[in-house]
């Protein structure tokens, strides 16, 4: 079967993936114990991670890097040294892409953040988005989805409702 790029990610009701200044407080509104949204299930169909160099930055100024057992691809313009399972790569992403769904493996989950997004949404190589809705507006922020993206066709396959308000789309990129 052949590996699927899945963007699996939070945003709030008008689009936005974080507040300024990087600001993902808002995440904290549906936190409840023992309800993970799907992620443990999703996370055991991927291998493969790709990151933005902030994004990654982010989440290890938080906590210990969860995708530790995963190979990584930390999309950079100015790298660090490779270590393991971590590769900072600042070539074209396009290429890498095309060169990861080709190999054999399970599926390749695209972190974010929005500047990868759209760029592989342009070059129509995203086959899967798990987007996860938290019932808060923020008004301003970093969007999700740029203007710059053509129109794509997608299909809904699922949707989930939650206690705490967050609702889930699953769509397939057509």
């Amino acid at each position: 079967m052949k590996r699927k790029l899945i963007l699996y990610i939070s945003m709030s009701l008008d689009g936005y993936i974080a507040k300024l200044n990087d600001d993902l407080q808002f995440l904290e509104l549906v936190e409840k114990e023992g309800e993970d949204y799907g992620y443990e299930d999703f996370i055991s169909t991927v291998d493969t991670i790709i990151i933005g160099r902030k994004t990654f930055d982010w989440i290890i100024g938080q906590v210990d890097f969860p995708y530790s057992d995963k190979i990584t691809y930390i999309i950079s313009r100015s790298p660090k040294l490779d270590n393991q399972d971590k590769i900072y790569y600042k070539n074209d992403l396009i290429s890498l892409v095309v060169k990861l769904k080709a190999e054999a493996g399970k599926n390749i989950f695209c972190v974010g953040g929005a500047e990868i997004v759209n760029t592989l949404l342009v070059e129509n190589l995203i086959d899967e988005m798990i987007i996860s809705i938290i019932p808060i507006v923020l008004g301003d922020g970093k969007k999700l989805f740029k203007s710059e993206i053509p129109e794509q066709k997608i299909n809904l396959l699922s949707t989930k409702k939650f206690d705490s308000g967050l609702v889930q789309l699953h769509y397939e990129c057509i």
